[in-house]
């Protein structure tokens, strides 16, 4: 009785969590849209018929429809190569609930965990499941990386602006932080291993962690961060079609979701310079990356509208702010609140 009972707490305490986290994404977002309302726009706006004319709708879909398969494929193809075969459908559910879980969490922890509870449902291990995502991450996060200090230092649409000249700095101790955890991570892995096992033994200590579960986490947590590390060498030592594959998906990916803007934009009547909104796109999605709030709520319209102001008149900001949020997190959080739903019925009944 006592574990049901906690089980139950257990459930009811998460969708609390997860019902306030919604909230503060909600709140957020309104914040950040007045912010550029008030700051960006000069308190204009006027919606434009020019978004629902037949061209625009069949463009809009068909890069919606690029956008959902890479993201479903990048990962699929990194399973591939790390030896674990999922059903396509399976793997496109997870981008969904990806997509409803990384926007609702505070620095995106929610999508990681998600997917590899789901992934783990369906059978692959927690280590390869948390390589598999991990992988993936990172895979997106070389490619945007690589590309903010060049879009920094040539678009001359950032000259003089703010948080562009703040950026610089943050970039440097970001990509020191990923590059030294991974270098430690794959080649020194009992580097990381015992600063956790010294945490755990403090817990222990304490009286916050049982005999039997102080035990039971110091073999679970040595035995998936050797098995995290090896999955990356599996990973590079995967068929190369698949390695392929999976980087080709992440660049395909990130290129649908960096173009939705200039799409937005040209749809509107403007002679908008793809390379520029592309540029402006990505050092926008690697500030992204440092947002503390729940899918960069607030702050990214923030920064959409810092950077778009000069190319788009007042009336129009804030409709190709909402229209880009719409068509690339916020139709994705819905569909993910309904395959959570439908999987949640589903578990229960089995």
């Amino acid at each position: 009785m006592t574990d049901a009972t906690d089980v139950n707490y257990s459930k009811r305490s998460s969708w609390r969590r997860l019902t306030v986290f919604s909230l503060a994404f909600i709140a957020l977002t309104a914040i950040g849209l007045y912010v550029v309302y008030d700051v960006f726009a000069e308190r204009s706006f006027s919606f434009d018929a020019n978004l629902l004319s037949p061209q625009m709708l069949a463009a809009v879909g068909g890069l919606l429809f690029i956008y959902f398969l890479s993201d479903g494929l990048r990962l699929y193809f990194t399973l591939k190569a790390l030896g674990h075969q999922m059903p396509l459908g399976t793997m496109f559910r997870l981008v969904f609930l990806n997509l409803f879980f990384s926007n609702v969490t505070p620095m995106a922890t929610g999508g990681g965990f998600a997917q590899i509870w789901y992934l783990h449902h369906h059978g692959v291990p927690v280590g390869r499941a948390t390589a598999a995502t991990t992988i993936r991450t990172v895979l997106a996060v070389f490619f945007i990386f690589s590309l903010t200090p060049v879009c920094l230092v040539t678009l001359d649409a950032l000259d003089g602006n703010t948080i562009a000249g703040e950026v610089g700095m943050a970039l440097a101790v970001f990509v020191l932080i990923y590059l030294g955890f991974f270098t430690v991570l794959l080649l020194r892995t009992h580097w990381l291993i015992r600063p956790l096992s010294r945490f755990l033994k403090r817990l222990h200590h304490f009286h916050l962690l049982s005999d039997d579960r102080h035990r039971h986490w110091q073999f679970k947590a040595r035995r998936e961060m050797l098995r995290f590390s090896r999955s990356f060498r599996d990973y590079l030592g995967g068929r190369p079609l698949f390695i392929c594959l999976s980087i080709l998906f992440t660049m395909i990916f990130l290129l649908s979701l960096f173009s939705f803007p200039a799409l937005l934009i040209h749809g509107l009547g403007y002679d908008v310079d793809y390379l520029i909104s592309l540029g402006l796109l990505v050092v926008t999605t690697f500030i992204m990356y440092f947002a503390p709030t729940p899918g960069a709520s607030g702050i990214s319209e923030g920064v959409f509208g810092s950077f778009f102001r000069d190319i788009l008149s007042g009336n129009h900001l804030i409709l190709v702010i909402v229209s880009w949020r719409l068509l690339t997190i916020y139709l994705g959080m819905l569909i993910g609140l309904v395959v959570l739903q439908r999987e949640l019925i589903k578990n229960r009944r089995k």
